[in-house]
């Protein structure tokens, strides 16, 4: 058995994809927002400890005390009162010696701070470094103290750990996790909603099962003979086979008509209005550029409402010659019933005699059924020489004698062999057809002849049948060949629509004597290139 790769199903897919992408997209903004919220609270905490810095140059308490006016010993107390109030880790007064006169560690008060980072206070600008100290790494901010003769009289340090700085952007950063936490969560939970909404509309089906679906559905639309057409809810084609497109070439449409208006690349299509109108219409004939096709059309529903409509199409040519090859088989299987039928009576009444004693009568009576025999056949074969209609005939003029009608053959009646056995098939559905129109038109008449007469005269065929019926109305005539047309009742109409068409394949025709006098005669013209003859151009 061959091995098929197990696939994801569609719910799982989609909210596997759903999630790595929300995730990815989540991470990606995490690492922009937090780099941002990073930068924004650091320079928060730096703003924090220059504002810090700034109020302990300019008090009058750090000023005084730098300049000898009060005691240094007050700066301490002022720095830890300010130490508690501002969210600060140290704050540092030094003079110009760099020796320090506050210290969150009392035991550092009075010792000379040793780092580098603090020369440009020194110098009198405002600086801001990060650096190791007492107290481990922090961010330091540091401001000179001016006196009030606007001659630099210390320096102030205000220290930030880093550590702390690191917890404040944690902090901040809270808020960017649980929003990726929310966010993967709703990204799942739509993933699955759509899933599930997607595959409802697809009803139930996994995409690999549709592709399976659709190269089913496209290969048995390219392997019908039927041609075959859709239209969407507009009226635009959405669909067209190959057979539809072979029809479409036969008829001047070449191109390709999918997307187009289905009333302005095909007339005469109706689609259109089985689309608005939603009722389907069944065996139509549809003539486009003098082909003629049998058609049928039907709405698309879905849901109870329509979306397009589809017709399948053939041509009337090919149904035409198969319809014509089942009455050429019909003909050829009633003449042989009716031979069959007639043989048998013939047969009962010997065994009768046979039965009765009467072996006397038995001879006289075979003789006469072997010389009607030779007689009827003999005249039609003599006649007729093509075997299989000569056949044809005999069985027709058996059924007649079943039904009362005398058929005869006309003493001018001459026929040379076909040289098509399609031409015999044909010309059989034209009899055939006539001969039985004609004795239906008898079946009340008190008269019940029927004349056959068939000539044949510069590869060309005359044929004349007669019967002794009511005849046709002249009202009537230029409508018998219709197809469905009939006087007899639903469901006919078809023998002479098929006569004629076989007529007209042959490049002949039939027509109708018109006359308001009993009797109806019908005149076939049609070319018979007789067997071993010219061919006809």
């Amino acid at each position: 058995m061959p091995h098929h790769k197990k696939r994801l199903k569609l719910n799982v897919t989609i909210g596997l994809f759903v999630c790595l992408v929300v995730a990815f997209s989540l991470m990606v903004t995490d690492l922009i927002v937090s780099k941002q919220v990073a930068a924004n609270t650091h320079q928060e905490l730096v703003d924090r400890s220059r504002m810090v810095a700034s109020i302990m140059a300019n008090s009058i308490t750090v000023i005084e005390c730098l300049s000898g006016l009060d005691d240094e010993g007050d700066i301490q107390i002022f720095a830890n009162r300010i130490l508690k109030k501002a969210n600060v880790q140290f704050v540092t007064v030094m003079d110009m010696n760099r020796v320090r006169k506050s210290h969150p560690d009392p035991e550092n008060i009075g010792k000379v701070y040793e780092l580098s980072d603090a020369d440009p206070a020194f110098a009198g600008q405002e600086t801001i470094s990060t650096a190791s100290g007492s107290l481990g790494p922090s961010l330091r901010t540091f401001v000179p103290v001016f006196g009030p003769d606007g001659r630099q009289i210390g320096v102030v340090l205000v220290g930030i750990l880093l550590n702390e700085v690191e917890q404040a952007v944690d902090v901040s950063r809270a808020g960017v996790f649980v929003g990726i936490y929310l966010g993967m969560f709703v990204g799942l939970s739509g993933a699955l909603l759509l899933a599930n909404h997607i595959k409802k509309a697809m009803f139930g089906l996994e995409p690999s099962e549709i592709a399976q679906l659709l190269e089913e559905r496209n290969a048995m639309l390219q392997a019908t003979r039927e041609g075959m057409i859709a239209i969407d809810g507009e009226g635009r084609v959405t669909l067209v086979n190959s057979a539809a497109m072979k029809l479409l070439a036969a008829v001047g449409i070449r191109h390709d008509i999918r997307g187009e208006n289905v009333e302005e690349c095909i007339p005469n299509t109706r689609l259109y209005e089985v689309l608005v109108n939603g009722n389907p219409e069944y065996d139509h004939e549809q003539n486009l550029h003098g082909v003629t096709w049998l058609t049928n059309r039907v709405p698309v529903r879905v849901s109870g409402r329509i979306v397009g409509a589809i017709s399948t199409f053939r041509d009337m040519t090919e149904i035409t010659t198969l319809a014509q090859k089942l009455v050429g088989i019909q003909n050829y299987a009633e003449a042989l019933r009716s031979q069959t039928h007639e043989f048998m009576n013939k047969l009962h009444v010997i065994l009768g005699m046979v039965r009765l004693g009467k072996f006397d009568h038995i001879q006289p009576y075979v003789s006469q059924i072997a010389q009607h025999y030779q007689v009827e056949v003999g005249s039609v074969i003599r006649r007729i020489k093509d075997p299989v209609l000569a056949g044809f005939i005999l069985g027709k003029i058996s059924r007649g004698r079943e039904l009362n009608v005398l058929l005869q053959l006309q003493e001018a009646s001459s026929l040379p062999e076909a040289a098509s056995e399609e031409t015999v098939h044909d010309l059989i559905t034209i009899l055939g057809n006539l001969i039985d129109n004609a004795m239906e038109a008898l079946q009340d008449a008190d008269e019940k002849n029927i004349r056959l007469e068939l000539t044949h005269q510069d590869a060309c065929l005359t044929a004349r049948i007669s019967d002794s019926g009511p005849g046709i109305p002249l009202a009537m005539q230029p409508r018998i060949f219709d197809h469905g047309f009939s006087s007899k009742g639903p469901n006919r109409g078809i023998g002479l629509h098929l006569a004629l068409n076989s007529a007209l394949r042959l490049g002949g025709n039939i027509q109708i004597e018109r006359s308001d006098a009993n009797g109806t005669t019908f005149v076939v013209q049609l070319p018979y290139p007789e067997k071993g003859g010219p061919e006809i151009d």
